[in-house]
């Protein structure tokens, strides 16, 4: 049973408590099957798929904790979650350090309040008891430098020029070039339209628009600040150099699909079975007409160099941008920081250095907050803004 399914059996199995003010309400209807069914399917869509998990686990993991030691999980008390907070806040790994971060203790709270809530009690987080608690735990937690969070380096688009020039200098047999067409796209996409993992993971070739002046529009159908699809159009204008040019990327890129499409694996040796890295722009070439465009755009690429049919997930995306990174011949300090987020930091990093205002980042990035771009300015670009600059000699 999924947690979603869960979720919504216990929803419509639950009575709503007589306290909220309608008796009638007390006792749960009887519903046939297929209408259980059918609410159960809308239901499950509420929340992505990592949401639901986070869900399960929490739930799962706090009404064990009451269990063992005797209290009711739900409606539950104020100290009862204060209480197991502070226990598990105060659990050491071998190594000493904290097991539990903050963010996780915080996201535990959140986790209990939905499961309150989808039966119609007061979330436990709402009583001050347990926002004091949130509170001291964090004060506590930053006096000892307990579990700071982590933020991975941003990959900036002089590194990321690099790495691609590196990886089609080295680009030898057809299969590498396929990799390398994949994974310079892979870079440059992810770079110019500030993507998350899912959202390059979720990215169709239908989504993807050529217009001769505006280079490619990119459509977010969905996205983690946008769970009920309103979407968002994301643009890579054309580069003054075709290194660095995101619609070149993706045309060449878009070449292998077709050829794919077309013929298999052996159109991809013929496309790929003699030198082609490009000398200039190729952008401006006709684009290729794919038979079938509800497909992925990224895909995995097997060792014998057939595409996959299912697109690259979130993890196999991070890996990408590290083994690019490696190959690229950047530090292992740096690799060591990267991750799947990389691209979109490096993004929000270089256009605060730039000039760029918070609403201006946001219309790229889809952040629903201006406050969260300023935490990159804060952790990668201290001096934009800052008056120390004015003493600069």
């Amino acid at each position: 049973m999924t947690t979603e399914h869960l979720l919504g059996e216990t929803i419509l199995a639950a009575p709503a408590p007589v306290a909220a003010g309608n008796p009638e309400l007390s006792t749960a209807p009887v519903l046939s099957a297929e209408s259980k069914a059918r609410i159960v399917a809308v239901l499950e869509q509420r929340h992505s798929p990592s949401t639901a998990r986070n869900y399960r686990q929490d739930w799962e993991k706090f009404t064990a904790w009451c269990s063992a030691h005797g209290h009711i999980s739900i409606p539950a008390h104020p100290a009862v979650v204060a209480d197991y907070l502070t226990e598990c806040a105060d659990l050491r790994t071998e190594t000493g350090e904290r097991a539990y971060s903050m963010n996780t203790l915080a996201r535990w709270v959140a986790s209990i309040n939905y499961w309150h809530r989808a039966v119609d009690h007061r979330a436990p987080g709402e009583y001050q008891l347990v926002k004091d608690t949130i509170s001291g735990l964090r004060r506590t937690y930053a006096a000892a430098g307990d579990r700071p969070v982590k933020r991975v380096a941003p990959l900036e688009l002089a590194e990321i020029e690099h790495i691609v020039t590196t990886l089609r200098g080295e680009a030898k047999t057809w299969q590498s070039r396929t990799r390398e067409r994949r994974d310079s796209a892979l870079l440059l996409l992810g770079f110019l339209g500030a993507f998350r993992r899912s959202e390059l993971s979720d990215l169709q070739i239908r989504d993807v628009t050529i217009h001769s002046s505006d280079g490619l529009h990119m459509r977010v159908r969905r996205s983690k600040t946008d769970q009920t699809g309103h979407g968002l159009i994301k643009a890579a204008p054309v580069a003054l150099t075709h290194t660095v040019c995101g619609p070149c990327a993706y045309r060449r890129w878009l070449d292998v699909i077709a050829a794919h499409q077309a013929a298999g694996r052996p159109g991809i040796i013929r496309l790929l079975r003699t030198d082609d890295e490009p000398t200039g722009h190729v952008c401006h070439l006709p684009h290729p007409q794919l038979t079938d465009i509800d497909v992925p755009v990224f895909r995995p690429i097997r060792v014998n160099g057939n595409l996959g049919d299912t697109a690259l997930s979130g993890q196999a995306i991070h890996a990408v941008y590290r083994r690019a990174a490696h190959a690229g011949g950047l530090s292992p300090a740096k690799i060591a920081q990267l991750g799947g987020h990389s691209v979109r930091a490096g993004f929000v990093t270089e256009a605060l250095r730039n000039g760029a205002q918070p609403h201006e980042i946001q219309r790229q990035t889809g952040h629903a907050s201006p406050t969260t771009v300023g935490i990159y300015a804060r952790e990668h670009n201290p001096l934009t803004g800052n008056a120390v600059t004015r003493f600069a000699r």
